[in-house]
Formats: C-alpha cells, sequence, structure tokens
C-alpha cells in the first residue's frame, strides 16, 4: 500500500517541501499512519521509559509532529515537554492534545534558539532524515542538553537510508561526546503501509 502523502513526505528534498507537505497532511495524521500499523511512537517510548529515568526533565522534544512519541508517557504521568516542528499545522494537532509546555516553530539543521545545558534530555523520533533535518541536527541536541543527561532519537535503518546518517553518530561515539547507553534491533516501521522501512531507536548520554 502506497500512501501518496508519505510518499510526498519521503520525496521532500528540501525543509521547505516537507514543510508544505507536513502541513497539508496534518489533520489526518495519525489515523493514516495508524491505519499502516505505524509502531515507532511506541516502540520509542518503551525505549524511554527502560533506558530514562522516568520524570527526567524538562525534555525537548525536537521534531515533535503531533506528539504521538510522547502521549504514552504524557498518559503515564510523565511532564515537562517542549516541543519544536517547522509545521506549524502538525504542532497545532499537538496543541489540543495538550502534551506540550511549549510549542515553538523551529527549523532543524541550524541553531537551536534555547541556551546550553537546557535540558535534561532530548527526544529526535523519525525526523533526522535526507531533505528533513541533517544527521548534525545531533551536535546542537548535544549542546542544549546538560551533561549526564540524555538524548533519545531514531534512525532508518534500510536500503533508502543515506550511509553518512549512520555513520556520523559513530564520529561522536569516538570523540567522546556522546556514550551509547541502548541500541534497539531493528524493527519494521509501519508493517501494514510500507513494511521495507526499518527503524532503531538509539539512547545516548550526553558526556561532559
Amino acid at each position: 500500500m502506497k500512501e501518496p502523502r508519505l510518499e510526498a513526505v519521503y520525496s521532500a528534498d528540501t525543509p521547505e517541501k516537507a514543510e508544505a507537505a507536513y502541513d497539508g497532511w496534518a489533520s489526518d495524521y495519525d489515523a493514516d499512519l495508524m491505519t499502516m500499523g505505524y509502531r515507532l511512537p511506541w516502540h520509542f517510548a518503551a525505549c524511554v521509559l527502560k533506558h530514562i529515568p522516568f520524570g527526567t526533565g524538562p525534555v525537548l522534544d525536537a521534531g515533535c509532529g503531533t506528539g504521538l512519541q510522547v502521549e504514552p508517557l504524557h498518559l503515564l504521568g510523565w511532564r515537562g515537554f517542549t516541543g519544536i516542528d517547522l509545521s506549524t499545522e502538525m504542532m497545532a494537532v499537538a496543541r489540543l492534545k495538550g502534551l506540550y509546555d511549549d510549542l515553538q516553530q523551529v527549523r532543524l539543521g541550524g541553531d537551536l534558539p534555547f541556551g546550553t545545558d537546557s535540558f535534561a534530555a532530548a527526544f529526535c523520533v523519525g525526523t533526522m532524515t535526507p531533505g528533513h533535518a541533517p544527521i548534525e541536527t545531533l551536535d546542537e541536541l548535544i549542546r542544549v542538553t546538560r551533561p549526564g543527561g540524555f538524548i533519545a532519537y531514531s534512525l532508518r535503518h534500510d536500503a533508502g537510508q543515506d550511509p553518512h546518517y549512520l555513520s556520523y553518530p559513530r564520529k561522536l561515539l569516538d570523540a567522546g561526546r556522546i556514550r551509547s547507553a541502548f541500541d534497539s534491533p531493528e524493527f519494521a516501521t509501519m508493517p501494514l503501509g510500507e513494511p521495507s522501512v526499518r527503524n532503531r531507536v538509539h539512547i545516548c548520554e550526553v558526556m561532559a
């Protein structure tokens, strides 16, 4: 099954095209992904609950979209989320859910509008991919996360992935900027709609 709006998102090769694609999809985004068996938000939340102390905060959710990935955490009582995204329409859906203390339109890839060491953790789910956000986004997430804090993110691990997105985190690990805390096995992200798309969840600790 091919979801035309998913194809538009995947084919977006500039942030402007990605913003337009997500803005146009926002009202149906959650429902459409559910029909494709979307697993990433709940797999991500399970990994976070296992490897990051419950209630750690404040948390930056970079590329928050409609907030699916923090819904399970919020349901359990986790608070202190700040969400940023390039799509105002996606954030409008998230705002109606009451998940975030603050929501701001921010394009990932440049400087983030937060001070150094502002957050105890940072999330980035389904966002660091060509045409959306560069993998170098990790550098800014490290900057705004306190030493000893955590960065939890997902990356595609399939034939459609740019190898640079998989090699860059290794450079950060080798440089001692982060320490790996957990790497999930690969899993099918949308097995009922796009079974070839596979992801892993990565959790790392920010080093001093």
